[in-house]
């Protein structure tokens, strides 16, 4: 069976055998990808139009419990300058989302204890009742079911959670010990049992993985059909032990990409800021894959640097309304349109 055919196989399947799985991803060529890539963008365009639908990101804090040896803010690193945004500050990063069309905010941080069941409770009310037509999205990590739950009673409707590998064998090479890939599994459950949107996804290029690790996430992908998934290249850090490690494969992430909206086609799929960092066509690159999401940054300037979980992100500079513009600009280049809105999962509307 040629790439081609495994590909084609993929889009009346959904699903590949894990030994197909493997092949295509370690012996796919330039045209294997362009091939899948076109693929990709007919099933996009098909069910979303030539629309790209945009997140605006607030990072809340960079303070973390957690030590994952791949990550900038990781606990041991002592360079970095910690911080937390108020309630007051959240609000004013999402007041100027609001007035540049931004109807989806995503707060996102490290796992930071200060950050309670009832301090986050309050926060998502407070954004609720001030902007009740927007969705509020929540990406902090591991917590317990009860929290979990307390947050969606309080207005959260999205959850994203990076499974990071579907490999537990990776995942402990990935994290200390203390960090499983059991109890990661068991709150993507837990979110999705209770309603959220749920968005998982993994790093390309991490250390020590290999293409059995990458067919690993793409059965569990396929199994989970997550609402979103989030898909970007490895990039090293230089105060983590990772640090010499080269970046991941564009190539293989856009592969990924298109692959993941043949096998799910209604799936939220962001053209990563990771992508975007390593090339800087990486996110028009990540559309013609089949992408139809951009999370720009709201976050306030003056933290942005702040929060580094890889080297030389791009986007640390630019306001809403500059991120708003670049992005809108790079997108209408390759014939699409930044359109405002909530952007929900097909399958699951409110």
């Amino acid at each position: 069976m040629t790439n081609r055919e495994r590909i084609d196989r993929l889009e009346i399947e959904k699903q590949l055998p894990k030994e197909d799985w493997v092949q295509l991803l370690s012996t796919f060529t330039t045209e294997d990808r362009e091939y899948a890539a076109e693929k990709a963008r007919k099933i996009s365009t098909g069910i979303f139009g030539k629309t790209i639908y945009f997140r605006g990101i607030i990072e809340f804090t960079n303070i973390c419990k957690n030590d994952c040896y791949y990550c900038g803010i990781r606990r041991s690193n002592d360079a970095v300058s910690r911080y937390r945004l108020t309630l007051e500050d959240i609000l004013e990063c999402c007041q100027e989302g609001y007035e540049n069309g931004y109807r989806t905010f995503v707060l996102q941080g490290g796992e930071d204890g200060w950050f309670t069941d009832e301090r986050m409770e309050e926060i998502v009310r407070a954004i609720k009742e001030r902007y009740p037509d927007c969705v509020v999205t929540l990406s902090i990590g591991e917590r317990s079911r009860e929290s979990y739950q307390r947050l969606y009673d309080a207005g959260a409707r999205r959850y994203l959670l990076r499974h990071e590998t579907a490999s537990p064998v990776h995942y402990a090479k990935l994290h200390p010990a203390v960090q499983t890939l059991a109890n990661r599994m068991r709150c993507l459950n837990d979110l999705r049992e209770i309603g959220y949107q749920v968005g998982c996804g993994c790093m390309v290029g991490s250390p020590y993985q290999t293409a059995e690790d990458l067919a690993e996430d793409m059965l569990f992908m396929g199994k989970f059909r997550p609402h979103m998934i989030g898909i970007g290249p490895f990039i090293p850090h230089s105060q983590t032990p990772f640090r010499d490690f080269e970046a991941g494969s564009v190539e293989t992430t856009l592969m990924m990409l298109s692959l993941c909206r043949i096998m799910i086609p209604e799936v939220l799929l962001p053209a990563t800021t990771a992508l975007g960092t390593v090339r800087g066509d990486g996110r028009q690159e990540g559309v013609l894959a089949g992408c139809n999401v951009i999370m720009p940054n709201l976050s306030p300037l003056s933290v942005r640097k702040k929060y580094m979980l890889y080297d030389n992100k791009v986007g640390t500079a630019d306001s809403a309304a500059d991120g708003m513009a670049r992005l809108a600009a790079q997108m209408e280049a390759i014939g699409y349109q930044v359109v405002s809105g909530r952007g929900d999962s097909p399958r699951m509307q409110g």
